[in-house]
């Protein structure tokens, strides 16, 4: 019914407090999530906040919305909700999460929100609170997929990281034969590829029989491009086009969508190439060091290189080892205004030169977990297309909980 809803302010339904101020130089390492208006930026051994709670950015990036299930500290770039008065909290974060904060900045430079600008907005809400949880309970399965998966990646991308640095950083392999023992975790096919005994090179010792060289040696550079952006044949097409703001955040290894999109036309007329899936991208100019797979085949402005292993080397290996060298490439950089990664840079970085039938065995070790990560993005790409589309829908009450709600249940 349609009085099961009520309309009233934002301040009835809860109220804000600005977070507390806590320098970084202040912070010791402890179990706590430390929450800026970006999200969060580390963790304290003390909490000011007792969890589930609600934040959102006030100051720099204002609105938004985050929801902490543990205790935390709120920076005092935030407001934090110090009462949801009775109400459901998730659904209080996905009601905050839903309303346009922007005209109520109050910063002549940065954006900053005032808590007592917003808290007489209008807001309608469902009187009753086990409508309120229903509402939370979808917008919140849809959340803790995107969330199981996102941590499912992050365990799937750790465990190829520690393979790589076991097998060509630490050189286990290596050391396991050279002490009469079988390396742990291959096959014999795999086993006898690495040498049994190490020598001395300008790198320190590396496994017998490999040697150290330019790291361009190994690698196929690409070169990005920016189409006319004043053509609007060139914009707003299906293929992806990575600059440096769509690189991968959160530990993430994979870029599967980007914030613009080109044409083929933009392609064909512009110096941009579409790169294939199992490209490294790393950013050139500017903020260098950026590293993202592409798990999708897309273009890349020219402040970007793309790389692939020549010779048949591994793709997957190729990306762990460039961001392996990361610090020695940021280390030999060129520029008097910005510094820059050149084609001269990667001359210049020395590696140790892994035959490439052990990138390529490295690639198959790793590659279901690679696979894995990439279909996991593209379901949480998914779910957050649905979740994005019934938030507005049930927080407004358009989809109701006896009818449409279980429809929505369905979808999910």
């Amino acid at each position: 019914m349609e009085n099961d809803w009520i309309e009233c302010t934002l301040g009835d339904v809860l109220t804000l407090q600005r977070g507390f101020d806590l320098p970084e130089s202040k912070r010791k390492l402890g179990p706590y999530p430390v929450i800026a208006s970006t999200g969060q930026v580390g963790y304290h051994k003390d909490a000011m906040v007792k969890g589930p709670g609600v934040v959102i950015g006030r100051s720099g990036s204002i609105g938004g919305g985050q929801y902490i299930l543990s205790n935390f500290w709120p920076l005092n770039t935030t407001l934090w909700v110090k009462d949801f008065k009775g109400n459901d909290k998730r659904f209080c974060y996905y009601l905050l999460k839903s309303l346009d904060f922007s005209k109520f900045n109050v910063g002549s430079g940065v954006p900053t929100l005032n808590r007592n600008h917003i808290h007489p907005l209008s807001v309608r809400i469902p009187r009753d609170i086990t409508e309120q949880h229903a509402i939370s309970s979808i917008l919140g399965s849809l959340d803790d997929k995107i969330e199981l998966n996102r941590r499912m990646d992050e365990t799937l991308e750790a465990i190829a990281r520690a393979i790589f640095k076991s097998w060509f950083v630490d050189f286990d392999p290596v050391r396991a034969k050279a002490e009469g023992r079988e390396p742990a975790g291959m096959d014999a096919e795999t086993a006898a590829l690495f040498p049994d005994d190490f020598e001395e090179t300008e790198m320190g010792i590396v496994p017998k029989g490999w040697r150290v060289g330019s790291f361009d040696e190994t690698i196929e550079l690409i070169g990005g491009g920016t189409p006319k952006t004043s053509n609007p044949e060139y914009w707003n097409g299906d293929i992806p086009w990575f600059s440096i703001v769509d690189s991968p955040r959160n530990g993430d290894v994979f870029v599967i969508d980007t914030e613009k999109k080109i044409t083929k036309r933009g392609i064909e007329d512009s110096s941009a190439r579409l790169l294939p899936r199992g490209t490294t991208i790393i950013s050139a100019r500017g903020t260098i060091g950026k590293c993202a797979l592409v798990g999708v085949a897309m273009a890349m402005n020219q402040s970007c290189y793309g790389i692939r292993g020549k010779d048949n080397r591994g793709n997957y290996f190729t990306f762990f080892a460039v961001r392996n060298l990361v610090s020695e490439l940021q280390r030999s950089t060129h520029g008097s205004v910005f510094d820059t990664i050149t084609r001269e840079t990667f001359i210049r970085v020395k590696s140790i030169i892994v035959p490439f039938k052990l990138t390529q065995m490295f690639d198959d070790k790793i590659s279901s977990f690679m696979e894995r990560i990439i279909m996991n993005l593209q379901e949480s790409k998914n779910l957050i297309a649905i979740r994005d589309f019934l938030l507005p829908k049930l927080i407004s009450g358009e989809l109701k909980k006896d009818n449409n709600c279980r429809v929505a249940k369905e979808v999910i």
